[in-house]
């Protein structure tokens, strides 16, 4: 060996001189080497559970399609029926509200007028007590009631009569949860066609075919980008968008980690799903607009918000303008920018044409067509009617905690007319505004209007400012009623027809009721006067203290705190003060009270909401239960009491109803004044509605206002434009009869009166000598015996003229 080396040293020494060269080359490699596979193993040891994790992520959010749906509550749904009180005004502000638009009527959602007659399309809803399908409806309107009511085949023409429908509702405020985020879920079934195949010409052409990823597109826009230096082009799936929508909690930061999350998203939703699952989650969380805080996800949200039109029913370009829109909700707003929208929308009609979705002819009448969207973002408000959702809030309370209506994707059908509610809030403003002057502060406000058939608060206003939250006088603005406590003392005394009649002669001259302790009470009528013997309905007609407390004493106080603790709950102290309504109460609680008088003496419970319904359409609870009959006594109690209160509108403290044009209604009423004119209330009804309204101050100062000036003209105006029944009182139980002094006569006899009585309890007859009309007698400044001692029919004319009342002192 040592001979060789020996023989070729240059080769040894070649050799040991590339050795020495070389020697650093393989230790490097191999480090290098080691390195990569030290790497390599690291990252697969991170890479495989990561993306453990990231499957683990995608089950859980994108498998359960867990969204936070938020709560909607709906107005009543419009009852159509032949005679139904109704006016053209009144059935156009319930269809916009329910974002009807006009149209052919027979697209759903539309409507058409033609004079006296609408067509109207409805849309099929979930109500509480099931599925109510979509119709065609062809109504009449004649002299303020629905004279006609037909249905409508799909060529247009009318069909058979039909005795019933309902109208789906309007939507009246949003319950969120955590997250201001307003979506409606759709199965991709229910998306237009055009939508669906639109959306993938626009935004990802090879949807139907890649895995996730657009390889060449992700190359592409790599190159435009690095050419630009800037990145002006995405190459970004359906899937990759839905990956960063929010949905897994990407984010939208334009960083590597990021990217490369959503990728491996990607990835992994387009292994475990089909491609109609993914698809059907992008169009439900899509982010489509803002509207403040709240942001606008999914196209069923989209079109109501932009279009304030279902789904189902838009139209080429505004299915267009919505696929549009998916690029930039804030760069392509069409109401803040509509001309780049236009652009936007143009161009993706140009893309429907190109692959042949829509024809020439369709392409060239859509780009002519405007954009389509509603003035206002659709009924997505999230509180509109701060007050009726405060009332709701309270009513679920009991069987929802606080927390799990929000947010909560349930439907909360409520009893709101949003007809009514409009009338009642424009009653306050304007009678308010005609009432604010520099002498008196600021006046404010509490309202309940409620469906004397089944107990339904149709409107409620909390505040002259009636969207602003706070609080909330109907409900919790605790104010003296007044005298608005009379009808339930003389209904004590008229459940005993065996004592007291409306015909019954009241003393209302001056009283003094003993308290205890050496004291007395001693109150006096707002006019300073005593009447003397007076009738019982005229006492309660223009509001005599003085013969209410002696009717008062006689049925005993502790009788009447037992009744109004029945009828509506109320907890009252059952002292004399009490008869003339020393009683702190709030609008709410005496409009439950008079809902007896009003319902025909049926206990009726108010509520706001009549039942609410799960995601799927199913009634969870219902709250709108028939209330039971009214007993026997009861009803012709309540009879009475209404007969009375008529009379105190036709001659007596709500007099002025009559010459407001209101006596058509023959509507029942009773004025309230506190003391020192600090709080105004009224409480009237019609053959429909009950109304209660309050007017007053918060810093509880004297307002110069009696009932009849304040409260009573909201009231008034209310009815002036709410379409309703007129009130007519039934016979049943009832004995009329013609009354001279205390004894029933002939109806010709002079100074006969005609009374209501309980059957079998009217007073014994006796006839009268009807003398031959003499020329004198019909002198009109003649004047009978009763007149000399104030009971005649100008004394009640005298006193109808202002209110005769006074608060308990």
């Amino acid at each position: 060996m040592s001979h060789a080396v020996a023989r070729n040293p240059h080769k040894k020494a070649k050799y040991d001189e590339d050795d020495n060269d070389d020697a650093p080359r393989p230790q490097w490699r191999r480090r290098l080497v080691t390195a990569v596979l030290a790497l390599a193993a690291l990252g697969l040891g991170f890479l495989i559970p990561y993306t453990v994790y990231l499957n683990h992520e995608v089950s859980e959010r994108f498998g359960q399609l867990q969204w936070q749906i938020p709560t909607r509550v709906y107005a009543r749904p419009l009852v159509l029926e032949p005679g139904l009180a109704l006016d053209a005004a009144t059935l156009k502000t319930e269809l916009d509200a329910a974002a009807y638009h006009e149209g052919d009527g027979l697209a759903p959602g539309t409507y058409r007028r033609d004079g006296s007659r609408w067509k109207v399309s409805s849309r099929g809803f979930n109500d509480v007590d099931g599925a109510v399908p979509a119709r065609r409806l062809e109504l009449t309107l004649a002299s303020g009631r629905v004279s006609r009511l037909h249905e409508v085949g799909a060529d247009g023409e009318t069909g058979k009569a039909t005795r019933r429908a309902r109208l789906d509702p309007a939507r009246i405020a949003t319950l969120y949860g955590q997250k201001q985020e307003e979506r409606r879920l759709v199965r991709i079934r229910d998306v237009p066609e055009l939508l669906v195949t639109g959306l993938q010409a626009v935004e990802d052409r090879d949807f139907a075919h890649h895995h996730g990823i657009d390889v060449g597109g992700m190359l592409r826009a790599a190159w435009v980008n690095l050419r630009s230096g800037r990145a002006r082009q995405g190459a970004s799936t359906l899937t990759q968008q839905l990956a960063r929508s929010g949905l897994l909690g990407i984010g939208r930061e334009q960083t590597f980690t990021r990217k490369g999350k959503e990728i491996l998203y990607a990835l992994l939703i387009e292994a475990r799903y089909e491609k109609g699952t993914i698809l059907e989650a992008y169009l439900n969380q899509v982010y489509l607009g803002q509207r403040g805080a709240q942001a606008i996800h999914g196209v069923a949200a989209g079109a109501e918000f932009w279009f304030g039109r279902d789904l189902k029913s838009l139209s080429t370009e505004q299915i267009a303008l919505l696929v549009g829109i998916v690029k930039g909700p804030s760069a392509y707003d069409p109401r803040r920018h509509p001309q780049a929208a236009l652009d936007r929308r143009n161009f993706v009609l140009g893309e429907m044409h190109e692959t042949g979705l829509i024809d020439d002819a369709e392409y060239k009448r859509a780009l002519d067509a405007p954009l389509g969207i509603s003035d206002s973002p659709g009924s997505l408000s999230a509180n509109r009617f701060p007050a009726y959702v405060d009332l709701i809030r309270r009513q679920l309370a009991r069987d929802y905690p606080a927390d799990a209506l929000s947010g909560a994707g349930l439907s909360v059908m409520s009893g709101m007319s949003p007809s009514a509610q409009a009338y009642a809030e424009a009653a306050v403003t304007r009678t308010l505004k005609s009432l604010d002057n520099e002498r008196r502060p600021p006046l404010e406000a509490g309202l309940v209007l409620t469906d004397v058939h089944n107990g339904d608060v149709v409107a409620l206003v909390g505040s002259r400012e009636f969207t602003a939250h706070g609080f909330n006088r109907a409900i919790e603005a605790q104010r003296p009623v007044g005298s608005l406590i009379k009808p339930f003392v003389n209904l004590l005394a008229l459940a005993q027809p065996g004592r007291w009649s409306l015909a019954s002669w009241v003393d209302d001259s001056p009283v003094t009721v003993t308290l205890g302790r050496g004291k007395t009470w001693s109150p006096g009528n707002s006019d300073g006067r005593s009447h003397g013997s007076v009738r019982l309905i005229d006492a309660l007609a223009h509001s005599y203290n003085q013969a209410t407390v002696r009717i008062g004493m006689d049925v005993a106080p502790e009788r009447i705190a037992a009744l109004l603790k029945t009828l509506a709950g109320i907890e009252a102290e059952p002292n004399p003060a009490l008869i003339l309504g020393s009683l702190d109460q709030s609008p709410y609680a005496m409009a439950q009270a008079y809902q007896f008088l009003a319902s025909g003496g049926e206990i009726q419970p108010l509520h706001a909401v009549r039942g609410v319904l799960d995601a799927g359409g199913k009634a969870l609870n219902r709250y709108d239960e028939a209330p039971a009959p009214a007993q026997e006594g009861d009803a012709i109690a309540a009879r009475l009491i209404t007969i009375a209160l008529q009379r105190a509108v036709s001659g007596g403290t709500g007099r002025r109803l009559v010459a407001d044009g209101l006596g058509h209604l023959s509507p029942a009423g009773k004025t309230g004044t506190s003391n020192d004119g600090r709080d105004s209330w009224f409480a009237g009804w019609t053959g429909d509605h009950l109304a209660v309204v309050w007017v007053g101050n918060d810093q509880n100062k004297a307002t110069g206002l009696y009932g009849a000036t304040g409260a009573m003209r909201v009231w008034s105006n209310i009815f002036l434009n709410l379409p309703t029944a007129t009130l007519t009182v039934g016979n049943e139980g009832l004995d009329w009869q013609w009354v001279v002094g205390s004894n029933s006569t002939d109806a010709g006899c002079p100074e006969a009166r005609r009374f209501a009585f309980v059957a079998g309890y009217a007073p014994e007859y006796a006839s009268c000598t009807l003398p031959e009309p003499e020329p004198e007698e019909r002198d009109e400044g003649r004047r009978s015996w009763r007149d000399w001692f104030g009971f005649g029919r100008d004394r009640d004319e005298e006193q109808a003229s202002s209110p005769q009342e006074t608060p308990a002192q």
